[in-house]
């Protein structure tokens, strides 16, 4: 039988997957475990992270930290942690993402047991939505049965397929056995840009009323998030069986940043090379953000910015 040009693809990825999951065997019984001693949730250590490094995410720092303590101390889940992560560029969110996983298992990203996958690199091509589908179940799966405690934090959700991620709805399921595997204590994390602009219209309304950003609650913002993704062709979540089955544990925005939090995390930047700080070039780079609208309330990239302009410095 002749294979076509999709087949042999599908045949080599499933192969490449399948030499990957070999090696993440061998190399978990050589050099990091899945137990206690290398996964467990440093919550103070989280807690200061997210004090010293994370600024102007009141709402994502509460909600998340509590979300992690409530699930890993739970010896006997109901089904895997599930939070989708929402707000514009430079916010945050692929940061946070790294401290949960700096606190969470010893080795950090390095670890085997977190899977990242890049929306525009890992599932680039339309016609092969069918085989990114098996892949992607056939990944989870093999990596769960090898550690239960795995991660997975998909990136760019705004960009991906809309469709691919219900191939993975069996496995946020309320289920204990999903062929003969457990993926009850499994973390997803779904990044996203969907919902940015909501997100931000709502934050400048607030402050434009002389109201303080710490004001706004998670109630205030996460049905509307839920809504704004599964109706948005663009999300990845569009009409997804995830969001009607309400398998999404948490819709967590990102406000956007005013100047102030610009400051921080230029001082925080210059802290991390080992330098001393110095206020007149700390106000200077934040200063030469763009700032919206004409009153320049809310920093247009966040942060995204701020290490290549310190590199200017320093």
């Amino acid at each position: 039988m002749r294979l076509t040009g999709g087949h042999r693809t599908g045949l080599i990825i499933q192969m490449k997957i399948e030499r990957y999951l070999l090696k993440v065997y061998i190399n978990s019984k050589s050099c990091e475990y899945c137990d206690k001693n290398w996964i467990a949730l440093d919550v103070k250590g989280l807690e200061k992270d997210f004090t010293d490094k994370l600024f102007g995410q009141h709402i994502a720092s509460e909600v998340i930290i509590k979300a992690l303590k409530g699930s890993l101390s739970n010896p006997d889940p109901k089904k895997p942690l599930t939070i989708s992560l929402h707000g514009n560029s430079g916010t945050g969110k692929n940061f946070i993402s790294r401290l949960v996983a700096q606190n969470l298992y010893r080795k950090g990203l390095y670890s085997a047991y977190i899977h990242v996958f890049v929306s525009t690199l890992h599932f680039p091509h339309v016609q092969f939505i069918d085989q990114y589908q098996n892949n992607l179940r056939m990944w989870i799966r093999g990596n769960v049965s090898l550690c239960a405690r795995s991660m997975f934090i998909f990136d760019e959700m705004d960009k991906m397929h809309p469709g691919l991620i219900n191939a993975i709805k069996p496995f946020l399921d309320y289920s204990s056995d999903v062929d003969k595997v457990d993926y009850r204590k499994a973390i997803f994390i779904f990044l996203s840009n969907t919902g940015g602009d909501k997100i931000s219209e709502f934050t400048l309304n607030v402050l434009m009323n002389g109201k303080a950003r710490e004001s706004i609650t998670l109630s205030q913002l996460e049905e509307e998030l839920s809504s704004t993704v599964f109706n948005n062709s663009n999300s990845g979540f569009w009409q997804t069986d995830l969001i009607q089955h309400n398998l999404i544990d948490h819709f967590i925005p990102f406000l956007p940043l005013e100047f102030k939090h610009v400051e921080s995390c230029v001082r925080a930047e210059i802290a991390s090379r080992g330098k001393k700080i110095n206020e007149s070039i700390v106000t200077t780079i934040a200063s030469s953000m763009v700032y919206y609208p004409e009153e320049k309330l809310l920093s247009q990239k966040g942060c995204k910015t701020v290490a290549s302009k310190v590199n200017l410095y320093f």
